[in-house]
């Protein structure tokens, strides 16, 4: 907690474990993204899910369809949450700030992690997360979008700082990144709990273009 009393990410999760879970459980966007990255996955793909929390439904989704999953997030009490929920799956207590994967993905999941972080950290951290996909494999984003930078709020009923950008600003930098932005949407959703209120969600299915990776293949949604 700083000064002004707010919360890192790591103190705003380990807080609300599976609370967060059971508020998030029914998210449409988030659900219909998985079920179309499972359908274009080949088998035994690897797949990074970033801020992996309870780790569901996304690393249990893709450890279901045979999938090698890592996830990784900054709060130990999700990280043995997710551990205990989703065997199948190898879980580590990492910020996506500093991560270093030892290879790149077939696929990365960032729902929502980057928030709770200053605006340059979201920036830099959208940057390192598309050098971790491998050519010709996607990328499944997810923001609360907004021209946010530090913004005190009260979210499920933690004072915290966060950041983020504009829905346009988000796919222009990710298309400087050499990302195919393949579909896009923005949803309000109202969570399951008494004290969280609707919020706007940005979903984003993207492609980083590779051999076999034609312009047909990056205009399908």
């Amino acid at each position: 907690m700083d000064e002004q009393g707010a919360m890192s990410a790591a103190e705003v999760f380990d807080g609300l474990g599976g609370e967060y879970e059971r508020a998030f459980a029914r998210l449409p966007g988030q659900d219909a993204a998985l079920e179309w990255l499972v359908a274009r996955l080949p088998a035994g793909a690897a797949v990074l899910d970033v801020g992996s929390g309870t780790g569901r439904p996304v690393a249990a989704v893709l450890a279901a369809a045979g999938c090698r999953v890592t996830g990784i997030d900054v709060s130990p009490a999700m990280v043995a949450l997710a551990r205990a929920q989703v065997p199948g799956a190898t879980f580590e207590v990492a910020d996506v700030r500093t991560y270093r994967p030892e290879r790149r993905f077939d696929a990365v999941c960032a729902f929502f992690p980057l928030l709770v972080m200053s605006y340059e950290d979201v920036t830099s951290s959208l940057e390192r997360i598309a050098s971790w996909i491998e050519p010709g494999g996607h990328l499944l984003f997810a923001t609360v979008p907004g021209d946010l930078r530090d913004a005190p709020i009260t979210w499920m009923g933690r004072q915290m700082n966060v950041s983020s950008l504009t829905a346009e600003d988000c796919i222009a930098r990710m298309e400087r990144l050499g990302l195919t932005v393949l579909h896009q949407h923005t949803a309000v959703f109202q969570p399951d709990s008494p004290v969280a209120g609707p919020e706007e969600h940005l979903f984003v299915r993207a492609l980083r273009p590779g051999p076999g990776t034609g312009q047909d293949a990056a205009r399908r949604p």
